[in-house]
This record gives C-alpha cells, sequence and structure tokens, in this order.
C-alpha cells in the first residue's frame, strides 16, 4: 500500500495467530503506529482460507492487504496456509509475512521458498514486541507499494 492509498482506506490486515496475547499485543501495536488499519483476526489455518476464499461466516470479509501468518497454530499450520495460498491462482499475489517463533533456519529457508514476502521471529519481550510491529507498520504500510486491489 503506497501512502497515497493509504489516504484512500485503511490497510486491511489479517492477522492469523491462534495466542490470544499476541492477538492482543499485535492490536497494541498497530494502535501505537498511529496508522489506520482495518485489522481481523482468525485463530488457525482453516479459519484463514475460508477467510481468503469467503467461504459460510466470511463471504463478505475484505481482500487483505497483507496477511500476518503464524507457523504454529492447532488444525491448519501456518506451513500449510502457505502452501494452498502459493497454489492458489486467486492468492498468491497476496503478500504474507510471517510472524512466529521459530528461529530454526530450515524452517526460515522453507517458507522463503514457498514465497513469503517477509519473516518475522517474535521477540518475547512486551516492548520489543510491540516495536516488531509498529516497524511492520511502518515498513509494509507507508513504504512498500502492494498490488492492487480490485476494490479501489
Amino acid at each position: 500500500m503506497s501512502s497515497q492509498l493509504a489516504r484512500i482506506r485503511p490497510a486491511v490486515i489479517l492477522l492469523v495467530e491462534d495466542n490470544d496475547n499476541d492477538v492482543e499485543l499485535s492490536r497494541e501495536g498497530f494502535r501505537m503506529s498511529k496508522l489506520v488499519v482495518d485489522l481481523h483476526h482468525v485463530k488457525d489455518g482453516e479459519e484463514c482460507m475460508a477467510f481468503l476464499r469467503k467461504k459460510a461466516a466470511y463471504a463478505a470479509a475484505p481482500t487483505p492487504d497483507i496477511i500476518l501468518l503464524d507457523l504454529n497454530m492447532p488444525r491448519m499450520d501456518g506451513r500449510e496456509v502457505l502452501t494452498e495460498i502459493s497454489r492458489d491462482e486467486n492468492l498468491r499475489h497476496l503478500p504474507v509475512v510471517i510472524l512466529t517463533t521459530s528461529q530454526e533456519e530450515r524452517e526460515i529457508l522453507k517458507m522463503y521458498q514457498l514465497r513469503c514476502s517477509s519473516y518475522i521471529v517474535k521477540p518475547v519481550d512486551f516492548d520489543q514486541f510491540l516495536r516488531v510491529i509498529q516497524s511492520f507498520s511502518d515498513y509494509w504500510l507507508t513504504v512498500v507499494v502492494l498490488p492492487p486491489d480490485e476494490r479501489s
């Protein structure tokens, strides 16, 4: 989303996260970034894919500008979600930023091979976590030009 698009509408962010504490920290980080976002949250990969494909309860869901994806979740994990997104012609253009605790090099390489846009390791420290979300916001919502949205 360029800064020009940011003036037109809030950025739509889909947070895929099963940890309620991390969800609240993310919400607080976005609030502190002072950038207007339309933050949506789902708890696992199955809900994420339903949201992205606008199925059932998510029929009216907006198409996200960016997906913030945790890797370690129940039912369908982030690895499976990223694999599905990368295979789906209608979804593969969406930027997916991994936000997880895993620092394993093989894991990081695998996610980039599956075409994640960025890989961020979640800090365990409260203040550091908030700074990461603020940095994410500054970069992805003011510097990066995101793919155009059919709504615009």
